[in-house]
């Protein structure tokens, strides 16, 4: 058997195989709270390695879409606690991806109707996902934000370590620090979107501050071995861009070699787009980042993530390019995509439709192998 379907760990974490389900925004949870269908959604794909749930907001102030879980109240806490119980009981393995949307969001969504924060005032390019007055949903612009005062980081710092805390208390084997995709932390790292002139901005240190705080508090909460992060060093997602990546990257990783993590997640080019994309004059080295991590001693298992198949899965791990492939719309519609990869099935094709917000349809009612046989 392939390397690929074969048991492996990240970090404290045991794997039956080298797949992951990553995290997917589906919209599907009113109130922030997990639900019924939300349960069963996870509880159908438990055959992954492991398990990234989509982005869960650490607070409301974190929120930046309609009906998106949170980990901020005892219900909603409540509900992934039935989501993990269910995945554990299918012998799965699942970690939260904790997210702040920073000024990826709506004032509609914001405590008291406040602008969303930021690194900067800067309004971004982008849209965010709103439910109407008559239950519709309904992509809008994103609103303007403020910047974050230096004296309120601290603050967002120790919302991470409590959801971290919650998170674990909910049954979830680990926690994966969203710091991709143009949400906050990324904000804070990106030379396109951090204008500050503090400790926060300008020079590559001072840009990395805010994420080394936020992985300190949380690995020293619940350990690094149960901690992993995500990063995606060229994609312009969310309006975010860095004309040269690279030294930011290097810098981000080789600091995190400091900490034995259980994973580092990468997503390669524009996420869900193309693998190739670049930003600035020079194709990203991904192959160097790795190196730049390994050489300063670090250990975590590196996962890759956009555009894979399954034989380009398979060289990927049996090469050692990387320990662990997450696949993202394979397994919206593809319960059982462990099962299809390993038998090299024909795979189910996606509603695009039924993406973002809705009930059972295009969630929970996709066929497994055997119903569809």
């Amino acid at each position: 058997m392939t390397k690929l379907f074969q048991p492996t760990e990240a970090g404290d974490i045991a794997l039956r195989n080298h797949i992951v389900m990553a995290p997917l925004t589906r919209n599907r949870s009113p109130g922030a709270i997990p639900n019924d269908l939300n349960v069963e959604y996870y509880r159908q794909r438990a055959s992954a390695g492991l398990i990234i749930t989509e982005a869960t907001a650490i607070t409301q102030q974190g929120q930046g879409y309609a009906d998106v879980p949170g980990l901020y109240s005892k219900e909603a806490l409540d509900g992934w606690k039935r989501v993990t119980d269910a995945v554990h009981a299918e012998g799965g393995k699942i970690v939260v991806q904790m997210w702040h949307v920073g000024r990826i969001s709506h004032n509609t969504l914001q405590p008291n109707g406040g602008k969303p924060v930021s690194s900067t005032n800067t309004v971004a390019k982008s849209k965010t996902y709103l439910v109407n007055e008559d239950g519709t949903g309904s992509f809008a612009p994103t609103s303007e934000p403020r910047a974050l005062e230096a004296s309120e980081i601290p603050g967002i710092v120790e919302d991470y370590r409590k959801a971290a805390r919650a998170a674990i208390d909910a049954g979830f084997d680990g926690v994966e620090i969203h710091a991709a995709n143009g949400y906050l932390i990324d904000q804070f790292l990106r030379s396109g979107i951090n204008d500050r002139t503090d400790q926060y901005g300008g020079s590559v240190e001072n840009r990395a501050r805010f994420l080394f705080e936020v992985v300190d508090v949380i690995t020293k909460e619940i350990g690094p071995r149960r901690t992993g992060i995500r990063i995606s060093p060229v994609t312009p997602a969310n309006d975010s861009s860095d004309p040269d990546a690279q030294p930011i990257f290097t810098y981000v990783v080789e600091g995190l070699a400091r900490y034995d993590l259980a994973f580092i997640h990468v997503i390669e080019g524009a996420t869900g787009g193309d693998r190739n994309y670049q930003q600035g004059d020079k194709p990203f080295d991904y192959a160097a980042l790795r190196a730049a991590y390994e050489k300063t001693g670090g250990k975590a298992s590196w996962m890759v993530n956009n555009g894979y198949d399954r034989n380009l899965a398979i060289d990927t791990v049996e090469s050692g390019r990387a320990d662990l492939v997450a696949f993202g719309k394979p397994f919206i519609s593809n319960p059982d995509l462990v099962e299809r990869l390993k038998d090299n099935a024909p795979l189910n094709d996606l509603d695009q439709a039924t993406l973002y917000g809705g009930g059972p349809k295009g969630y929970v009612d996709y066929p497994a192998l055997d119903t569809a046989a």
